[in-house]
């Protein structure tokens, strides 16, 4: 009798065991898949910086189709001018903030990483 009473506190305890190697393993790959995220994160922001400058770059050449009107209509040039620069301006602003405030924000699966390792925490208390 003293035998079948031992065993299952011995499973019990080799079954915590085996509980925490693999939640133990599944954080750290959780953990290199979000590093490996965050490359793609980075990679996906040089996309859009890419992204952005050619569309700065096609919206130069409508500044100079612009400029070409300007030149047409010399009469008013410094009022046109004017009025693209400062509309250049607050879009080059606004665009450039929300950027700023994106990138800012940004977080990979902070919910799940804090979660993992409270289980963890919780499972080492446990044994």
């Amino acid at each position: 009798m003293t035998e079948s009473t031992d065993s299952p506190p011995g499973l019990l305890a080799s079954l915590q065991r085996l509980w925490r190697t693999l939640l133990a393993i599944g954080l750290n790959r959780l953990e290199l898949a979000l590093v490996e995220l965050e490359e793609e994160r980075r990679q996906s922001v040089e996309a859009l910086l890419l992204v952005l400058v050619v569309a700065l770059l096609g919206w130069m050449t409508l500044l100079v189709g612009v400029l070409v009107l300007v030149i047409v209509f010399w009469e008013e040039r410094l009022a046109v001018l004017i009025a693209i620069g400062l509309g250049f301006l607050v879009a080059t602003a606004g665009a450039s903030w929300k950027l700023w405030q994106t990138l800012h924000k940004w977080s990979s699966f902070p919910a799940t990483l804090a979660e993992l390792k409270k289980d963890k925490t919780w499972l080492d208390e446990k044994s």
